[in-house]
């Protein structure tokens, strides 16, 4: 297991062994000290000792407490569908994590075209601009100042702020909480400890949590009294890189695949393929934003002997244009969002716009 791998089982609860005691104890006072900072940040913010920045349009924040995969990529999808499915004018507004202009203000597609590429934007904001017909987006460190240049040259209607929860310089007109059904707070402790980007306390920030990674079957969870509600996530489709349509999963079956991936927690993609049906005969697990060069492309080369096709995530797909002659077939899944009980979101967008 890796040290990555370990430290995801010891933050989560899963592992509770000697040797997990006794590195909790000793990260027990960085934990203590970092959640003693994030919640000062966030009483200076509340208390007006920092500047909060307001744009002109109403901004929707997807987010979450934890480190790691809660879905908000099909969530911001599925937000930005919903919204232009009303007729709105829909920006999102990403961070650019893992691209060469990260911390640039820079427009990455106007609707249109998409502009930048992975390698320059990230693999979030190329994937939903490449997944969401009509979907504007643009990167920036400061969030802020990416969304005046969505406003000069874009002119959108509602903004989406991707990852948004923590980044309280922007004012945010709802602020969507994603929690993971299985383990909403990990093992309920902070960085480095635990999974938790804030104390738990941070939750009263959000107007509505979203349980995600729900099967239908789990009663509500209910932390304190902000509204909720819950969604699933379901692979619908793969489609052959660079530019297939997307065709059922069921179309793999019967030939052997490769999958690979990374993402937060490669391997509930690995058992979502293996659900669907299909005869996976290996699996790489990369690094969160894995950038794909030379090392990564061989390493599918030499898994990918006797087989017939490698399967990955939207995220990953984006990411790998430059190397799809050297492949075997790569097919890139499509994710989606499904609202278990709707109700709730559906009034929180009501009354922001």
């Amino acid at each position: 297991m890796s040290c990555t791998g370990y430290w995801r089982k010891l933050a989560s609860g899963e592992e509770r062994g000697a040797g997990a005691r006794l590195l909790g104890a000793a990260l027990a006072i960085p934990a203590v000290l970092y959640g003693l900072v994030v919640r000062l940040r966030a009483l200076a913010y509340a208390n007006g000792l920092f500047a909060v920045r307001r744009l002109d349009r109403p901004v929707i924040s997807v987010g979450n407490l934890t480190v790691g995969g809660t879905g908000k990529t099909p969530m911001v999808a599925y937000l930005a569908r919903r919204l232009m499915a009303r007729g709105k004018r829909v920006a999102v507004i990403s961070r650019g994590y893992g691209g060469s202009l990260e911390g640039e203000a820079r427009i990455v597609s106007d609707g249109r075209t998409v502009l930048l590429t992975a390698a320059e934007a990230g693999d979030e904001p190329v994937h939903l601009a490449t997944s969401v017909p009509g979907l504007m987006a643009v990167i920036g460190a400061d969030r802020y100042a990416a969304g005046l240049l969505a406003l000069e040259q874009l002119d959108p209607d509602v903004f989406i702020l991707d990852d948004g929860y923590q980044h309280l310089r922007l004012h945010r007109d709802l602020n969507i909480l994603l929690m993971d059904c299985r383990r909403p707070l990990g093992n309920g402790r902070t960085l480095p400890t635990g999974l938790l980007r804030e104390p738990r306390a941070a939750i009263q920030r959000a107007d509505l949590v979203v349980y995600t990674r729900c099967t239908g079957g789990e009663a509500p969870a209910v932390h304190g009294m902000v509204p909720s509600c819950r969604a699933g996530h379901a692979l619908t489709g793969a489609a052959l890189l660079p530019d297939g349509e997307v065709q059922p999963l069921g179309a793999l079956r019967g030939r052997r695949g490769v999958a690979f991936a990374g993402i937060a927690e490669p391997e509930g993609f690995f058992e979502a393929l293996r659900r669907e049906g299909l005869d996976i005969v290996a699996t790489i697990p990369f690094a969160d934003h894995a950038s794909y060069g030379e090392r990564e492309v061989n390493m599918l080369r030499e898994a990918a002997t006797g087989a017939d096709y490698l399967v990955t995530t939207g995220k990953d797909g984006v990411k790998l244009s430059a190397h799809l002659a050297r492949l075997l077939p790569v097919y890139a899944t499509v994710l989606e969002m499904r609202p278990l009980d709707p109700g709730p979101l559906e009034a929180a967008l009501d009354k922001v716009l």
